[in-house]
C-alpha cells in the first residue's frame, strides 16, 4: 500500500500520519516518509533525537548529483541520480524488530534554489523510487502542495488522505486538493474528520465533503491525549483508551478495505 495524507496546516494530518504508520507496522513493514516542511513525524511518533533531513546533506546531494545545493543557474548536474540504496541506509529504525522505519526527507528552500535544483531532483527521485520500487507498505506525510509527487509517480499512490476539521478554511484546502489530485492522476481521494467536538460539527464537515463528492473514511474526536502525546513526545498509540486512537484503529480498518 502507499498511502499521501495531507491537508491543511494544523489539521492533525501528522498525527493520522504517524499513528497510521504504527498501528499497520504491527502486521507489516512500513516506511513512514515526512515530506513535510514543518517535519514533525519523528517526535509524533516518539523519536526525541535531532535528525538531519535529507535536503539538508549537501555532501551527498553533491555525490549522487554532481553539484553543490544551491549550485548557480545553468550548472550541470544528474537529472536521475543513484539513490536505490538511500531510503534503507539514511532511515531510522522505529522498533528493534525493523518494522518501522522512519525517513525524513526535508524541503528545498525556494527563495535561492529555485524548484530546479540539485536538492530537489535528489528528494524527488528518492519519493518516486520510494513509491514505485518498494514493497513496503508507504505512508506519506505531506504538505498541502501535492504538485511535487510527479504524475507517474501520484498515479502508484493507492489512496491520498485529506484530512480535514471543521471549519471552511479547512474544506476549502480539500477543494484545492482534489483538482490537483485529479489533474496529477490520484484516482482514490477519501476524507478523514478530525477535531471533532459535537454531532453537529461532524454533520456539518460530513455535508461539505458530500457536496465535494469526497467520501469519509472516519472522524477522529477531540481528545486530550493528542495534546498529552505532543507534549510527552510520545506516540498516541502508548496511551491506553483514547479515543482518538481507537478511531484512528477503524480507519485503518476502512483503509484495507479500500484499497
Amino acid at each position: 500500500m502507499k498511502i499521501a495524507v495531507t491537508g491543511k496546516g494544523g489539521v492533525g494530518k501528522t498525527t493520522l500520519a504517524s499513528t497510521l504508520s504504527s498501528i499497520f507496522s504491527r502486521k507489516y513493514k512500513v516506511f513512514a516518509i515526512d515530506a513535510d516542511p514543518d517535519m514533525n513525524l519523528a517526535s509524533s511518533l516518539g523519536i526525541r533525537e535531532e535528525i538531519i533531513p535529507i535536503s539538508k546533506m549537501k555532501d551527498l546531494i553533491k555525490d549522487r548529483t554532481g553539484a553543490e545545493p544551491g549550485s548557480s543557474f545553468g550548472e550541470i548536474f544528474k537529472i536521475n541520480p543513484k539513490i536505490s540504496d538511500l531510503p534503507d541506509s539514511l532511515s531510522i529504525d522505529y522498533d528493534p524488530e525493523g518494522r518501522l522505519k522512519l525517513l525524513v526527507m526535508g524541503t528545498v528552500d525556494k527563495g535561492g534554489d529555485g524548484c530546479i535544483c540539485p536538492a530537489s531532483v535528489l528528494l524527488k527521485a528518492m519519493l518516486r523510487h520510494m513509491i514505485l520500487k518498494k514493497d513496503e507498505i508507504i505512508i506519506l506525510d505531506m504538505e498541502a502542495g501535492i504538485e511535487h509527487l510527479g504524475r507517474k509517480t501520484a498515479e502508484s499512490v493507492d489512496i491520498m488522505i485529506v484530512v480535514v476539521e471543521p471549519g471552511l478554511k479547512s474544506l476549502e484546502t480539500a477543494r484545492r486538493i482534489k483538482k490537483l489530485a485529479k489533474d496529477i492522476g490520484i484516482k482514490n481521494l477519501q476524507a478523514v474528520i478530525n477535531k471533532v467536538s459535537s454531532a453537529a460539527e461532524e454533520e456539518f464537515v460530513q455535508e461539505k465533503l458530500k457536496e465535494l463528492k469526497i467520501e469519509v473514511l472516519g472522524s477522529i474526536p477531540q481528545d486530550q491525549s493528542v495534546v498529552r502525546a505532543d507534549m510527552e513526545a510520545k506516540p498516541l498509540t502508548a496511551y491506553d483508551n483514547s479515543p482518538a486512537s481507537m478511531a484512528i484503529e477503524t480507519i485503518a480498518e476502512n483503509i484495507l478495505k479500500k484499497i
